[in-house]
């Protein structure tokens, strides 16, 4: 089924209800409980130039990329056309005016950057912002992704340590039967700590 577009003009908190208008000027109201497949976003304008790192924040068959692919803008057309150079090698074209997901590329999420790999990293990590997330499988995902340098720039540094120390790691159910081995047997199970992997990177 092909994607289609509308635009939301009014709320109905109370009943759980959304109007939407259609390009053609039709009018729908519904309840997004009942309506899957459905992703609202937010419009914004953004400026873009030759050379500039860009994301797609949405995938398109069409030209094949996906969610959070990263390239970097070759030329820019004066009829709104982009040439798209991707991390992959592989080139891409497409109107501007048309693609309504694609972001400047020079910032990804934690979960986005898992696979790629970077000179230098910059990781911002605001301690009041989902603590819960914060933990020794973040750290090491942000970190590795650098090869040559990783900076890690916080609210809180005292507190960061102890977060990231946090090992969120799933434990499997014969894991589990590990923990109560008694006394005296040793156990051959390595574990890594954030302040390990943070070592000679500055806070």
């Amino acid at each position: 089924m092909q994607r289609s577009y509308a635009r939301v003009v009014a709320t109905n908190p109370k009943e759980n209800l959304l109007t939407v208008q259609k390009p053609d000027g039709e009018r729908v109201t519904y309840d997004p409980s009942r309506l899957r497949g459905i992703s609202a976003y937010r419009e914004i304008e953004r400026e873009f130039a030759v050379g500039d790192r860009l994301q797609f924040t949405a995938p398109n068959r069409q030209i094949g990329v996906a969610n959070r692919d990263l390239g970097t803008i070759e030329q820019i057309g004066k009829d709104g056309q982009l040439a798209i150079r991707m991390d992959n090698g592989k080139a891409v074209f497409f109107d501007a005016n048309q693609m309504r997901h694609i972001d400047h590329g020079y910032a990804v999420t934690s979960h986005s950057s898992q696979g790629l790999t970077a000179e230098r990293v910059l990781v911002n990590i605001d301690t009041n912002v989902h603590p819960e997330l914060i933990n020794t499988r973040f750290a090491y995902v942000c970190i590795s992704r650098a090869s040559h340098d990783a900076q890690i720039y916080t609210n809180d540094a005292a507190s960061l340590i102890p977060a990231l120390s946090h090992d969120a790691t799933k434990t499997s159910a014969v894991e589990t039967g590990k923990a109560h081995v008694p006394q005296g047997v040793e156990q051959g199970v390595g574990r890594y700590r954030a302040d390990d992997i943070a070592t000679g990177f500055s806070l």
